[in-house]
C-alpha cells in the first residue's frame, strides 16, 4: 500500500513538474519592464521616431536644403499649399519636381541613344563621362536633397512615385533662408540618432573589450591599463575633439579621406565615441572582478577555454545586463555632445543638418525685436524628448534587471 501511494504521489509531482514552466533571466526582465508605464511609453516613442527617421527620405516632406530668401524667411508654422520644385528659382519645367524629372530624364535618354549609336571608343567614353556628371550635378533631386546615398536615392524616387509633387505644408514654420523646418527636424533626426548609437557602439566595443581584459587578468596587467584610463580621464576632450575635427577638416587631409571612401562626418561619429569608452570599461571592470573566481569560470579553465574565449564567450555576456542599462545612459550623452558641438560649429556642417545645428540656427535668429520661437522651440523640444525618452527607459531596464527590485513591483 505505501509503495503504490508513494507511487502516485511521485506521478503527481512528475505531472506538476512538466506543467511548470521556468522563465529565463530576460523575460523575467522584460516582463518587469511591460508593467513600467513610464518605460514602456518611452520605447514605443523611441521606436517611432527610430522608424520615422529611417523611413524619412519616403514622407512627402519638403526640401530641407531648398532656400526661398524672397518668400518664405521666417513663416511661422502654417497649412500653405506647397509644390514641390515649385520656387520660381528653381526653374524646375512646369514649376514642379515631376516636371523637371521628366525633362531631365528624357534628356539623359536622348544621350544614352547616342551612346549606344557611337562606335568611336573615345566619343563613347566622352559620353559615359559626361552623362554621369549631369546626374551627379543637374539632377534635381541633388538640389532638392543634399548627398543622398543609393538607398536614400531609392526612397526619394519612390516618394516621387506616391505622392508626386505634393509636400506636407510647414507645420513647423520656416529658418532664416526660407527652409522648412519640419523637414530639416526628421533629416536633422537621421544625423543625431545615428551619431548616438554609432558613437555608443563604438565606445561600447572600445570599453567592454578594455575592462573585461582588465579585470580577468587582473595584477599588472590592470594596474596598467587602468592607469591609462586614469590618465585619458585627465585630458579635456573637448580640447582633443576640437583639435581632431578641425585637423580633419583641413582641405589636404579631407582629400585624402575622401580618396579611401571616409567622410568627414563618419570620422566625427567615431572621435566622439572613442572619448566615452572609460567609464564603461571602469564598470565592466568593476563586474569582471566579482566575477572572474566563480565556479563556471573554473570549469571554462578546466576544460582548457583559452583567456580570451573565457572573456568574451563567459564573462562579458554575465556583464551585458550593466551594459545595456549603460548604453541606454550613454545614447543620451552622446546625443547631448554632439548637439552641442554642433551648436559651437565645430560638429555637423552645412548642407548636413542634426538637432545641435538647428538649434545653433535657431538661436542666431533670436533677437529682441521679435521673436521667431518656432526656430528654437521644435527642434529644442525634439532633442528634450528623445533624451527625457532615453532616460526613462534607461531607468525601467535598470530596475528590470536588478534582482533586487523583483519582489517590489
Amino acid at each position: 500500500m505505501n509503495t503504490e501511494a508513494n507511487r502516485e504521489t511521485l506521478e503527481r509531482i512528475l505531472v506538476e513538474s512538466r506543467n511548470i514552466h521556468g522563465v529565463s533571466l530576460w523575460q523575467d526582465a522584460w516582463n518587469r519592464l511591460r508593467r513600467n508605464p513610464a518605460a514602456m511609453i518611452s520605447l514605443t516613442c523611441l521606436v517611432l521616431l527610430a522608424v520615422l527617421a529611417i523611413l524619412t527620405p519616403l514622407l512627402p516632406l519638403q526640401s530641407p536644403i531648398d532656400k526661398d530668401l524672397n518668400e518664405r524667411r521666417f513663416l511661422p508654422p502654417n497649412l500653405g499649399t506647397v509644390v514641390m520644385g515649385g520656387r520660381p528659382g528653381l526653374k524646375f519645367a512646369d514649376g514642379t519636381l515631376t516636371g523637371e524629372l521628366d525633362r531631365f530624364n528624357a534628356e539623359i535618354a536622348d544621350l544614352a541613344i547616342q551612346l549606344q549609336s557611337t562606335s568611336d571608343p573615345q566619343q563613347r567614353q566622352a559620353l559615359a563621362a559626361g552623362i554621369a556628371a549631369r546626374i551627379d550635378i543637374e539632377h534635381p533631386f541633388n538640389q532638392m536633397w543634399n548627398e543622398l546615398g543609393p538607398v536614400s536615392w531609392w526612397m526619394c524616387q519612390t516618394r516621387v512615385a506616391l505622392f508626386g509633387n505634393y509636400a506636407i505644408p510647414s507645420l513647423f514654420g520656416t529658418d532664416k533662408l526660407g527652409r522648412d523646418l519640419l523637414a530639416r527636424v526628421f533629416w536633422g533626426a537621421r544625423v543625431s540618432l545615428i551619431v548616438g548609437i554609432v558613437a555608443t557602439l563604438v565606445s561600447l566595443i572600445i570599453g567592454v573589450s578594455w575592462g573585461a581584459i582588465a579585470g580577468y587578468f587582473g595584477g599588472m596587467i590592470d594596474a596598467a591599463m587602468m592607469r591609462i584610463v586614469d590618465m585619458l580621464y585627465s585630458i579635456p576632450f573637448i580640447f582633443v575633439v576640437i583639435f581632431l575635427v578641425t585637423f580633419l577638416g583641413e582641405d589636404s587631409v579631407k582629400k585624402k579621406l575622401d580618396s579611401i571612401g571616409i567622410d568627414q562626418i563618419t570620422i566625427f561619429y567615431m572621435v566622439i565615441g572613442a572619448i566615452y569608452w572609460l567609464t564603461m570599461s571602469r564598470v565592466v571592470r568593476g563586474q569582471v572582478l566579482s566575477l572572474r573566481s566563480e565556479q563556471f569560470i573554473e570549469s571554462a579553465r578546466t576544460v582548457g577555454a583559452s583567456p580570451m574565449r573565457i572573456v568574451f564567450r563567459h564573462l562579458v555576456p554575465n556583464v551585458l545586463g550593466v551594459v545595456i542599462v549603460y548604453l541606454t545612459l550613454t545614447i543620451p550623452s552622446v546625443m547631448l555632445f554632439e548637439a552641442f558641438l554642433s551648436f559651437l560649429g565645430l560638429g555637423v556642417s552645412p548642407p548636413d543638418v542634426s538637432w545641435g545645428l538647428l538649434l545653433n540656427d535657431g538661436v542666431e535668429a533670436l533677437s529682441i525685436i521679435k521673436v521667431f520661437w518656432w526656430v528654437v522651440v521644435f527642434p529644442g523640444g525634439a532633442l528634450a524628448a528623445t533624451l527625457f525618452a532615453l532616460n526613462f527607459l534607461g531607468d525601467g531596464i535598470r530596475d528590470a534587471l536588478d534582482p533586487r527590485m523583483k519582489n517590489r513591483d
